[in-house]
Parts: C-alpha cells; sequence; structure tokens
C-alpha cells in the first residue's frame, strides 16, 4: 500500500497549488466540472505531466521519476484493448514487456482472472466483448501488474445505468479486498456516494473541499454549492 502526499502542486491551464493528502488504501473520488483538473491530478500522480510542486508516495519524493517506475496502474473510460489480442493476451501484454518468466505471466494472469469473475472471456477478442466485459478486462489488465496506486478516470461513463451499477458493486467489494490507494474521477454522484472513502472537489484547478459524502452533499462550502446545485 501506498500513502501520497501532493504539496503545491500547480500545471499549465488546469491546477493550481493543490495539497493533498491520500491515506494508504483509501478511495478518493473527485468531483467538479468538466476541465476543472480532475483527469490532470490523475496525470501528475503517473508522472504523466509537467507540474510544479511535490509528490510523495510513502515519503519518497517522485518528482522527475518516470511513469513506469511509479507502480501505477491507470484506466481509462476508452479501455484501448489491443484487437488482435484475446482477454488472456491483452490482460498479459504488460508482463511480457516486463519479459516475466512464461509460467509467472500464466499465473498472474489466471489469478486475476478468477478474481475479477472472467475467467470465461479468456479466448474472446474485444469485438466479442460487451462494453462491462472490456471494463473488466481494462481493469484485470491494471491491476495484473500489481500497482501500489490505481488511477480510474471515468470508467463507467459509457456503460448503460444498470451495467455500471453492477460494476460498482464489483469494484467496491474488490477495492475493499485489495486494499490499493485509489484515486477515482467521476461526474456521477451516485458513484460517489457509493465508493467513496472520501470525496475532493476540484473548482477551476483548486481544492475546494474535502470531505465524506455526507459533508459534500449536505453541508457544501460556499464555493462549492454552485456545482453541487448545478449537478443536482
Amino acid at each position: 500500500m501506498t500513502f501520497i502526499s501532493l504539496r503545491n502542486v500547480t500545471t499549465l491551464y488546469s491546477l493550481e497549488n493543490v495539497s493533498l493528502d491520500i491515506a494508504e488504501g483509501e478511495l478518493i473520488v473527485l468531483l467538479g466540472f468538466t476541465g476543472a483538473g480532475k483527469s490532470t491530478l490523475l496525470n501528475v500522480v503517473a508522472g504523466l505531466t509537467e507540474y510544479q510542486g511535490e509528490v510523495y508516495f510513502n515519503q519518497q519524493n517522485m518528482n522527475g521519476i518516470p511513469t513506469e517506475r511509479r507502480d501505477v496502474g491507470y484506466l481509462l473510460q476508452d479501455i484501448y484493448l489491443f484487437p488482435h489480442l484475446n482477454t488472456f493476451d491483452n490482460i498479459a501484454f504488460g508482463l511480457r514487456a516486463n519479459s516475466c518468466p512464461a509460467d509467472e505471466i500464466t499465473e498472474k494472469v489466471e489469478a486475476i482472472l478468477a478474481l475479477l469473475h472472467i475467467g470465461h472471456l479468456k479466448k474472446r477478442y474485444p469485438k466479442d466483448l460487451s462494453g462491462g466485459e472490456k471494463q473488466r478486462v481494462g481493469l484485470a489488465r491494471s491491476l495484473v501488474m500489481e500497482p501500489k496506486i490505481l488511477l480510474l478516470d471515468e470508467p463507467l461513463a459509457s456503460l448503460d445505468p444498470a451495467t455500471a451499477r453492477n460494476i460498482r458493486k464489483e469494484f467496491k467489494a474488490l477495492h475493499n479486498r485489495l486494499n490499493l490507494t485509489t484515486l477515482y474521477v467521476t461526474h456521477d454522484f451516485t458513484e460517489a456516494r457509493e465508493l467513496a472513502d472520501r470525496i475532493v472537489v476540484i473548482i477551476n484547478g483548486e481544492l475546494k473541499q474535502s470531505g465524506s459524502a455526507q459533508d459534500i452533499f449536505c453541508q457544501p462550502a460556499p464555493e462549492i454549492q454552485e456545482f453541487i446545485a448545478a449537478a443536482n
């Protein structure tokens, strides 16, 4: 598990002096208007964008540390599964790229297939998968690398409500089991309520309020009242 600390993080056009501590195993949901800087914050943690300020993982300064050395799993709304690879090989791709032994790859992929209850999909190709199945495969591909931190950028936005609701329940149970430090971006207030250990609201690149769902939705700070009202 990993403790994350952001100190006065600023990026060009997006974030302005954002400071945030995220406990080991905590699931943080980021809320805010489109363009507020939520996805940029994920990219800062992943090391995918330039920033000023400091980022720490377990008190280790990550400034200058490249993405591939940050032990971060990243799941986007658009999964980008390789169309010419079946489910097993899509999940195994990163392990093979890291030159893992074949028997270790098989063991790890089979374990994550079982964990996510998608073993029956392992020989199917992306064209034969539903939207929900693709999301599960994408999550498996992120988790098989055994990241210390999981980043999710509106992973359920393109799914129908029933499928999204089912995956939310599965993901919450999975998070409780794995206890991964997680940052989750969404526009969906229901998702935020059901998933978050804590909700962080970003408005115009600034962190305006951090607290429980009860705090955010029932006692919003003056700076986020317009956002809460508009979303409702």
